[in-house]
């Protein structure tokens, strides 16, 4: 799930604009979280998406002890130490079986296109299957995720949006290689579904 909240369903990371042809590319080294990105880290999703509901749905994750997983916020720095890119995984359920929600994801819009949003899913991802957790689910673009192994989470797996969202778009992704768990998804209250 790239940015879902009950008033608009899909969003991308972000990381598909035209961006800055001046901007080199970098060797992006992608890194958890700390206390210290939470205001850049809001910064960086009000700059990539036209309304603030991304970065008010990141901090309402952030208050939510049985959204937040320490350690699956992760960023992405240019070479001054801020954060260009974003992605982060939070608790949901397939009926009661525990999987995680990629949502929201951003970049910076002068370095979309750079690879960030990539490189911090990726990472976010590995760190995910390091920590144990079966199942990524993600609302999102359908040419984008499908790069980081996402499949339609109904047809191909059997698991059910809580609404009716394209199966195209709503995509799961084993991170185990078990089979996932059939079932609906159940996300954070924060995401305002129900």
């Amino acid at each position: 799930m790239s940015g879902l909240h009950a008033s608009d369903g899909t969003h991308g990371t972000g990381d598909h604009g035209a961006g800055d042809p001046a901007v080199a590319p970098f060797a992006w080294h992608p890194r958890p979280e700390t206390a210290a990105d939470t205001a850049a880290v809001r910064r960086l999703h009000l700059a990539a998406f036209e309304t603030p509901g991304e970065a008010d749905l990141v901090d309402a994750l952030r208050r939510d002890p049985s959204a937040w997983l320490p350690g699956l916020s992760y960023v992405a720095d240019v070479p001054d130490g801020t954060p260009a890119a974003h992605a982060l995984l939070t608790r949901c359920h397939v009926d009661e079986v525990p999987a995680v929600a990629l949502a929201p994801c951003a970049v910076l819009p002068a370095y979309q296109k750079r690879g960030a949003g990539g490189a911090v899913i990726r990472a976010l991802l590995e760190a995910a299957r390091e920590a144990g957790e079966r199942t990524a689910i993600v609302l999102g673009h359908p040419p984008y995720y499908p790069r980081f192994g996402f499949a339609p989470a109904a047809s191909r797996f059997g698991i059910l949006p809580p609404q009716p969202w394209p199966d195209e778009a709503f995509m799961a992704l084993s991170l185990d290689g078990s089979i996932p768990p059939p079932g609906t998804v159940r996300y954070a209250r924060a995401f305002g579904i129900d």
